[in-house]
């Protein structure tokens, strides 16, 4: 059962390759035609090339044999065997050139898709290692298919040059055939078992892989390269690679043995199955049956059609197995994720009329069974600003998490203007939100893009990018920089310059006043920042916010008593809710908690 369900694999994955196929034709319908009467023009030469050469060795030995010797015809026949080569050098450089065009042009475009088709992706999804296993390997398949592209296409210019020369064969004599299908088919059956097996050690590998992977970046990056050398991880890192990497090898080396073993064993008997063909065809032109002309035509033919064969039943096994790495990219293409079918939502919101409400809300992270929220009601006014305070793992991050439609409750639910927000299209609705959070992405790209990427609608808009930056404090550390906005960001690229926490914190603060959303969402944004700069960053965030509605969440109080109301979170519940005022008359966490903060200042 474990076999057939094998071939099955093997075979039911070459339904992807006319998908495949069609793909690679609407990226340039003119060059993968050009490709494909190319490579028509070419099966056709070899067996040109074979008939060619026999007429001329009968043509000599039919000159030696004369008195007047009349090389006219001899001189034609070695001209057309001189075009036929030129044309079929000329050919294979133009099928090189499209080739390598379309496969760039096929890269590009299935990585795009590939990137579109992520942003669909639910954050839990992601965060899931089974599903995370099935987006690496689909990405993998973005640039490793150029190879699958030239084989099919090539399989197919052969198939023709094959057809022509089993003709040529046959015209003589039909037996041939037969040992020649003798000298091949044990080898392709070899090869396309291995193929299946092969893929199958890649895929059960694919999270030791990203292991591997993420062992070598962070072996070997700027952004770890301080703690390894400060707490000597160094060979930790190096172990840890080794011992996976040698586990995959010798998973890897048994297979490969097995499969050159097999392979040999029947190597030999297409050897004895080819030369006895070969003395067939010698033995027929020592008796007189066929002309010199003849013998060479015929063990070239032979010769040429065994190792196209070959060639052939070896590439259809390199494109089985290329084609179930492939069914790993179109099965995620095709993966229906929510946002995929907008006829089923409501017309996106326009504008933030009254308020955010959260009904009974609750939640937990898939696969878990505590949650981490439980019974969250509370109502969030247009116009206010809303900070949320809670020791770590009270559930502040996730609450906004929910707000922002990363994640959807697991019960109750969040109505935007009285309309639950699962009815609109997630898109349209996260448009209504910009957020900046303690670990937003450090892009390495240039100052002015790393602003823009908060509307990023406006990257061109200068004016807009540079007035975001005065109000969050990053103009000066622009400014210093050698390039100024057009100055790359980080230490990865050639001339990139590398910034403190701080001035990473004021960059990405300048996101949030690039945003044209009415609600903004700052998540510990300014953790690296003292406590004087953060106070000046806050106060000019509430002055510069007073017609949007805002969410702070801060660990320092100082911040906290500008809001409006204040939310305090305990064990994933709210415990008050309340001005500053009010939540200091009360002696319950949030007073607890201010004059902690408090008594250290003070000492």
């Amino acid at each position: 059962m474990a076999k057939a369900r094998e071939k099955k694999s093997n075979f039911s994955s070459l339904k992807f390759v006319p998908r495949f196929l069609s793909k690679v034709y609407h990226t340039h319908p003119g060059l993968f035609l050009a490709n494909v009467l190319l490579r028509l023009l070419k099966s056709l030469i070899p067996i040109a090339l074979l008939w060619v050469g026999k007429e001329i060795i009968d043509e000599v030995i039919l000159q030696v044999d004369l008195d007047n010797k009349d090389l006219t015809r001899l001189y034609w026949l070695i001209g057309i065997e001189l075009l036929l080569a030129i044309f079929s050098d000329v050919f294979n450089r133009l099928i090189a050139l499209t080739d390598g065009l379309l496969g760039d042009l096929y890269s590009n475009s299935s990585s795009i898709e590939l990137i579109q088709k992520t942003a669909k992706v639910e954050l839990a999804s992601l965060e899931d290692s089974e599903f995370y296993d099935k987006l690496e390997r689909a990405r993998q398949q973005t640039t490793s298919r150029v190879t699958l592209m030239s084989n099919v296409l090539a399989q197919i210019q052969d198939l023709i040059t094959i057809i022509s020369l089993v003709t040529g064969l046959i015209y003589f004599y039909p037996i041939l055939i037969l040992l020649l299908v003798i000298s091949i088919i044990p080898s392709f059956i070899n090869e396309l078992k291995y193929s299946q097996s092969s893929y199958s050690l890649q895929k059960s590998w694919t999270p030791e892989r990203r292991e591997l992977d993420y062992m070598r970046m962070i072996g070997a990056s700027d952004v770890t390269a301080k703690e390894i050398k400060l707490f000597g991880l160094a060979d930790f890192i190096s172990n840890t690679f080794k011992r996976i990497s040698d586990k995959y090898y010798k998973a890897n080396k048994k297979l490969s043995i097995k499969k050159s073993l097999w392979g040999g064993t029947f190597h030999v008997f297409g050897d004895l199955a080819y030369y006895g063909a070969y003395v067939f065809i010698i033995l027929k032109a020592v008796a007189g049956f066929v002309t010199i002309g003849d013998l060479t035509f015929l063990a070239g033919s032979f010769s040429r059609l065994r190792s196209q064969l070959q060639t052939v039943f070896s590439r259809f096994s390199n494109i089985t197995e290329s084609a179930m790495y492939l069914q790993d990219y179109f099965e995620f293409i095709d993966m229906d994720f929510s946002g995929d079918h907008p006829e089923q939502y409501r017309e996106g919101p326009t504008e933030f009329k009254h308020s955010i409400r959260f009904e009974h809300v609750s939640f937990r992270y898939p696969g878990s069974e505590k949650n981490v929220l439980t019974n969250i009601s509370f109502e969030l006014i247009k116009g206010e600003k809303l900070a949320l305070v809670g020791e770590n793992g009270a559930g502040k991050t996730t609450l906004i998490k929910l707000l922002l439609r990363l994640y959807d409750p697991t019960e109750g639910q969040i109505l935007m203007d009285g309309v639950p927000v699962q009815e609109y299209r997630k898109p349209d609705y996260q448009k209504m939100l910009g957020a900046i959070f303690q670990d937003f992405v450090k892009y390495y790209l240039t100052a002015k893009i790393n602003i823009a990427v908060g509307n990023i609608d406006q990257e061109h808009n200068l004016d807009k990018i540079k007035t975001a930056a005065v109000q969050s404090l990053a103009n000066d550390v622009i400014e210093s920089l050698p390039e100024g906005y057009d100055q790359g960001l980080g230490r990865r690229f050639r001339k990139g310059a590398e910034l403190s926490g701080g001035q990473w914190q004021k960059i990405a603060l300048a996101r949030a006043y690039m945003s044209d959303a009415p609600i903004i969402i700052l998540d510990e944004p300014t953790s690296a920042l003292d406590a004087r700069a953060e106070s000046e960053v806050f106060q000019r965030f509430i002055g510069l916010t007073e017609d949007r509605t805002s969410i702070i969440i801060s660990h320092r109080f100082s911040t906290v008593r500008m809001a409006d109301r204040i939310l305090v979170l305990q064990h994933g519940q709210i415990l008050e809710l309340g001005t500053h005022q009010e939540l200091l008359a009360k002696p319950q966490l949030y007073a607890e908690l201010f004059e902690l903060q408090a008594e250290g200042y003070r000492e």
